[in-house]
């Protein structure tokens, strides 16, 4: 499937009260920041900020007098939080048709955005029912308030389960060089091989959060390709995902302006092939098979 969406998209998860709690005025110079920078999709979900981040978001683009059709709004639903504004008393999931069609069109309205871009399924369950799905995608793409679904940390027998119905346009799992287990695990394959596109949460992994053997190994080798490359340890990262011929789109989550920059300008780091397969081996601990 042709992409509609930059290639580096905007996680927006920590711009409201689980991370930053960022005003109206800040959120609105990071909308414009991004799409300086040529990232003009923005990720969401329902449940950010206990379902709040996204109507935060929403009153910045509106004060922000970017309009509509210059930026691309994904947004996930399913998971019921248990939180301060919502009754549930067990953290689960909801795909029944109902809750699928409210879950967007309450998003749309909270980000004033009058139609998403994409709408994804945050989280598969063990009670979701593809015709009820199908149900919902096809009410809701017939009235023009989404242009296209997809899943988000779906198997590919999952994927399978909810495609036999509903066109799935779009998965989005963890990947990054430190969880690289797409690779090894069809994921990646199946998504290419099905024009699903694929977007990577996490994409710079555990290498700047934890201290292991692994991740030592991998900031060795950064050291010496960051000099080899003239470019940041980050660029690198994005860059080894970006390498993959599925066109994977990464979804950055930072609100610091020079690494917004920085993730712009991965996209013209040309990282050989072998320097591809060093990164990989060097995370792996060992030779590939």
């Amino acid at each position: 499937m042709k992409s509609n969406f930059s290639r580096i998209i905007q996680g927006c998860m920590n711009w409201g009260k689980w991370g930053s709690s960022f005003s109206t005025s800040e959120m609105e110079r990071l909308i414009h920041l991004n799409i300086e920078n040529g990232i003009t999709s923005f990720d969401h979900a329902d449940i950010y900020g206990d379902y709040t981040t996204e109507t935060e978001f929403g009153n910045a683009f509106k004060s922000s007098s970017v309009k509509r059709e210059e930026v691309q709004f994904i947004s996930k639903c399913g998971i019921q939080y248990v939180g301060e504004t919502r009754s549930n008393k067990i953290k689960h999931y909801q795909y029944d048709s109902d809750y699928i069609i409210f879950s967007a069109e309450k998003s749309i309205k909270d980000l004033n955005a009058d139609y998403l871009d994409m709408f994804l399924l945050h989280r598969p369950s063990p009670l979701m029912h593809p015709d009820e799905i199908s149900k919902a995608v096809e009410i809701l793409v017939s009235q023009g308030k989404i242009k296209s679904f997809g899943v988000s940390n779906f198997t590919n027998n999952q994927t399978e389960l909810i495609s036999a119905k509903t066109q799935v346009s779009a998965n989005q799992i963890q990947f990054s060089l430190s969880h690289n287990k797409p690779l090894f695990d069809s994921s990646l394959d199946y998504m290419f091989s099905n024009s699903i596109i694929p977007m990577s949460w996490s994409p710079l992994g555990s290498i700047f959060k934890e201290e292991n053997e692994s991740n030592n190994r991998i900031h060795l080798l950064l050291d010496e390709l960051s000099k080899k490359y003239s470019v940041s340890k980050d660029q690198l990262l994005l860059s080894w995902i970006l390498k993959h011929p599925s066109k994977i789109h990464p979804v950055i989550g930072t609100v610091k302006s020079e690494r917004i920059s920085a993730a712009k300008n991965s996209l013209n780091i040309k990282l050989n092939e072998i320097d591809w397969f060093r990164m990989l081996e060097t995370s792996l601990g060992h030779k590939l098979p």
